[in-house]
């Protein structure tokens, strides 16, 4: 049955008036009407940066739903095939950028694969206790964003605040507050600073009861609950067929958290729960959220106890800058920073992926090899851009103001989505 917007502006009255007697004799009267299309983005805030999803509309009812990604595509693969390993490090903090240094951890653990590096003891644990400041940064930005999109002004003040405590915890560990370019492959740019760790625990002694108090504020308001529970609900089954993976796997009942299924940087050997949800809805993936946040603090404790003493970076001269005070001062070390900075790493032929999980899922990075000191190919394996191809599936079905708490809860980044 055509709809009535298919008959042309010059038909009578009296045919469009048959179309619709013969529509309700046929029970097909839903079918006739007219269909909204409507672009929700870019500039949407509740897009979270540039993504558009093109809806057609039933109403206030969503019957499709086209995701449209690429607003901010950089080219960072290509990129990465006229750079030394070292040199790419800095575009990784531009993929999730509200996770920078859980980037950095992920790339060169996927080149350190490649070169066969076993890194020092002391430098794991500054790497796990980044990954995991990185998380709790990024869980603060993902609740607040998406309690504000749902109208909790105030939670997002609360979450801004103890981000900005881990800013100024990135600034004396990196310089950098925001794109930190911390790690290196084989090690890190330089050991922890003098009071870095004081200043760490007194931010973990006072954070769990700002967790607390967001958790007042959110988990048993009836506004917020109104507008997550039993919304955007991701079965066990289609969580898994869409590949997705971190908060928005587990909330939908999966326990898979690669820091346990296929553990790196000894997390084998850290103490922590893998939160799950029971329902798959957005509640469930905010609930997840704030869970890991209080994980993460225990993991960071626990790599304080066990931080050890020595070298923050693996010994291979023709791979890994030398300290600069020999740099400035010696024959040697001056002619080994001039090859490593020039020429890069001598990286073996061959190809590896390594899988990270990092706060917005998994952060995959296959290299291609064909040996020296650039990658022959680099492709990146985002979550953001995983997570999102569920939309289609998702939204139809659902209402606009549902999309607003759906985007929130999947707390997606476009910086990695488009690369």
């Amino acid at each position: 049955m055509s709809s009535v917007r298919e008959l042309n502006i010059g038909d009578s009255a009296a045919r469009i008036s048959a179309a619709v007697d013969q529509a309700v004799l046929d029970g097909s009267l839903d079918n006739v009407g007219e269909k909204l299309v409507l672009n929700m983005g870019p500039s949407h805030p509740s897009t979270h940066g540039v993504l558009r999803i093109i809806l057609e509309l039933d109403g206030e009812v969503i019957v499709k739903a086209d995701p449209d990604v690429g607003y901010l595509h950089r080219g960072d693969e290509k990129i990465a095939e006229n750079m030394t390993w070292n040199q790419f490090i800095p575009y990784t903090d531009r993929l999730d950028y509200l996770a920078p240094l859980a980037n950095n951890v992920a790339y060169a653990c996927a080149v350190e694969k490649l070169m066969g590096y076993e890194l020092p003891e002391r430098a794991k644990v500054i790497r796990v206790i980044c990954c995991e400041l990185a998380r709790i940064s990024s869980h603060l930005l993902g609740v607040g964003c998406c309690a504000m999109d749902c109208g909790a002004m105030t939670v997002f003040l609360y979450t801004f605040t103890e981000r900005e405590k881990i800013y100024n915890l990135y600034e004396l560990l990196t310089g950098a507050r925001f794109t930190t370019s911390y790690t290196r492959v084989g090690g890190v740019a330089r050991d922890l600073p003098e009071g870095f760790i004081d200043n760490l625990k007194l931010f973990l002694d006072q954070f769990p009861s700002k967790i607390d108090e967001t958790d007042k504020l959110l988990t048993r308001n009836p506004i917020f609950i109104a507008r997550m529970k039993d919304i955007g609900v991701i079965s066990r089954e289609d969580a898994i067929d869409y590949g997705l993976t971190g908060p928005n796997l587990r909330g939908s009942g999966v326990e898979f958290d690669l820091r346990k299924k296929t553990p790196y940087l000894d997390y084998d050997q850290y103490k922590f729960e893998v939160p799950v949800g029971s329902v798959g809805d957005c509640f469930d993936r905010y609930l997840v959220r704030m869970e890991e946040m209080r994980q993460s603090v225990e993991i960071i404790r626990q790599a304080i106890k066990r931080l050890p003493g020595g070298p923050v970076n693996v010994h291979d001269p023709k791979g890994v800058l030398p300290p600069k005070a020999k740099v400035l001062t010696k024959m040697e070390e001056l002619i080994q920073q001039f090859m490593v900075v020039t020429q890069g790493p001598d990286a073996p032929k061959g190809e590896v992926y390594f899988g990270a999980e990092n706060p917005k899922g998994e952060l995959g990075f296959y290299i291609n090899s064909h040996g020296g000191g650039v990658p022959y190919r680099l492709k990146i394996r985002s979550p953001s851009f995983i997570n999102l191809s569920i939309l289609p599936h998702l939204l139809p079905g659902c209402t606009v103001s549902d999309v607003i708490a759906i985007l929130g809860s999947f707390d997606f980044v476009m910086g990695e989505c488009d690369r």
